[in-house]
């Protein structure tokens, strides 16, 4: 197949899965990608399994996980969502996501069953679910030793949950995803809970107390040890370096000192001890539960890097663009910046998503920013620009609020209020609000992700 027939045929079968029902959309049941994964001889069972949840993190450590485990000699897949630029990176093996022709070849590959499944239920298997299929099956084929599987949304009744995890992660809890979750952290932390498999090893990070509760008492019940940041494993110093931060951790097994981590916020430092703690359990499962090596640690996270979370896309002036969707995420961003990062003058381009707590994610984002240029991404979920300006002036006040009808525009926009005043070299812009704002900000100024 030449060239252009291989692309035009990667772009046929992406347009048929999103022709599915899209993951903002849940039918909360198991059945159907049980009953696919069970035509196709299980090949989720080919494969030992780290299983990421959380309301915000979840992404960032899976990477430092994949790091750390192929840094150890392990053939490793991830798989996490959602995308940026390419739905191909959510569908990792040895660190790099699959190829077109790989991506076709899966499909290819499980689609007869895939219309199998679908005749044996009275709905459709969604986007999401064929994804997830199909990264078992691409991780089964490959084979690869452990897969670090980020679940989508909540975990007991996501498409990611037929997996038993040797290791369960639990990156921090918030409030999200309320029209589909409770909208209670205790609430949200048993879904969430749901991942936690009997003889399994929970590694959970700081939460707040009602969620930490239901945590480890699912935890005692069905039968997994537990290990906690703050307690067993955790932080113990960190420093602002050039290009990110300098960080000491108190593993389950070793300790670990002057870790590089480039990437900014104390949230990130914390996701590195997660990642290292749920590494050690992992080995603790195995044959091998001794410490890692400091060295090849330090050598993994130095490289480890999460597009679209703080991530600097442009200079001159600074543009950053960053994928929080949530309070809790948005409030962690504002903290990383204002640590990293000596603004003389920073203008915000922000969308969001026409479901979130559009207040609670403008709130933190009042005192940083200057001015505030609000906009809209390329999902259909966006909230209208008009609605959002109507919510910015109520936090920020008219004089402070801008929009613009597209998000190139509104970069535009917010680059040149940056310059209007800003000193040579202390002005920036913050692109966020959402993983879409954030990839197409990644897209626009950093070129086509195919």
């Amino acid at each position: 197949m030449s060239g252009d027939s291989a692309h035009e045929r990667y772009a046929e079968v992406t347009a048929q899965i999103l022709s599915r029902a899209p993951e903002s959309e849940i039918d909360p049941s198991l059945e159907r990608v049980r009953t696919l994964l069970d035509l196709l001889g299980d090949p989720q069972r080919g494969f030992r399994v780290i299983h990421v949840t959380g309301t915000n993190g979840k992404t960032s450590t899976a990477r430092m996980i994949d790091a750390l485990m192929r840094a150890r000699g392990l053939r490793v897949g991830r798989y996490t969502s959602p995308h940026l630029r390419t739905v191909r990176e959510r569908i990792v093996v040895d660190g790099e996501p699959v190829s077109q022709t790989r991506f076709v070849e899966i499909y290819d590959e499980i689609s007869p069953y895939v219309d199998m499944a679908d005749s044996m239920s009275d709905t459709r298997l969604s986007f999401f679910e064929i994804l997830t299929v199909m990264a078992y099956a691409a991780f089964a084929d490959t084979p690869v030793d452990v897969a670090v599987v980020e679940v989508g949304m909540g975990g007991r009744w996501d498409a990611t949950n037929v997996v038993d995890g040797d290791v369960a992660v639990v990156t921090p809890i918030g409030i999200d995803h309320t029209d589909y979750l409770p909208d209670t952290l205790d609430g949200i932390a048993d879904e969430k809970a749901g991942i936690i498999k009997p003889d399994s090893i929970a590694v959970i990070a700081q939460q707040p107390v009602p969620a930490a509760e239901v945590l480890i008492r699912h935890a005692a019940e069905v039968g997994a040890r537990v290990a906690r940041e703050g307690l067993e494993f955790g932080v113990t110093s960190r420093e602002v370096a050039v290009g990110g931060q300098q960080v000491a951790v108190k593993g389950l097994t070793g300790g670990y000192e002057d870790l590089f981590l480039p990437l900014f916020g104390a949230h990130q430092a914390g996701n590195a001890a997660v990642a290292i703690a749920a590494v050690e359990a992992f080995a603790a499962t195995g044959e091998d539960a001794e410490g890692m090596d400091p060295r090849i640690v330090g050598e993994a996270l130095a490289g480890v890097d999460s597009p679209g979370r703080m991530e600097v896309v442009r200079t001159s002036p600074t543009v950053i663009a960053d994928a929080a969707h949530n309070p809790a995420g948005m409030t962690a961003t504002v903290a990383a910046v204002e640590e990293a990062f000596g603004f003389s003058r920073l203008v915000g381009v922000v969308a969001v998503m026409a479901d979130k707590d559009v207040e609670g994610i403008l709130e933190p984002l009042e005192p940083l920013l200057d001015e505030i240029v609000v906009t809209r991404n390329s999902s259909p979920r966006s909230l209208d620009p008009a609605r959002l300006t109507a919510i910015a002036q109520q936090i920020f006040g008219e004089d402070r609020v801008h929009a613009a009808a597209r998000l190139d525009d509104a970069i535009d926009r917010a680059v040149g209020l940056a310059e209007e005043t800003g000193e040579f070299g202390g002005s920036g812009v913050l692109v966020t609000g959402s993983v879409v704002t954030a990839g197409d900000a990644v897209h626009l100024l950093r070129g086509a992700g195919e």
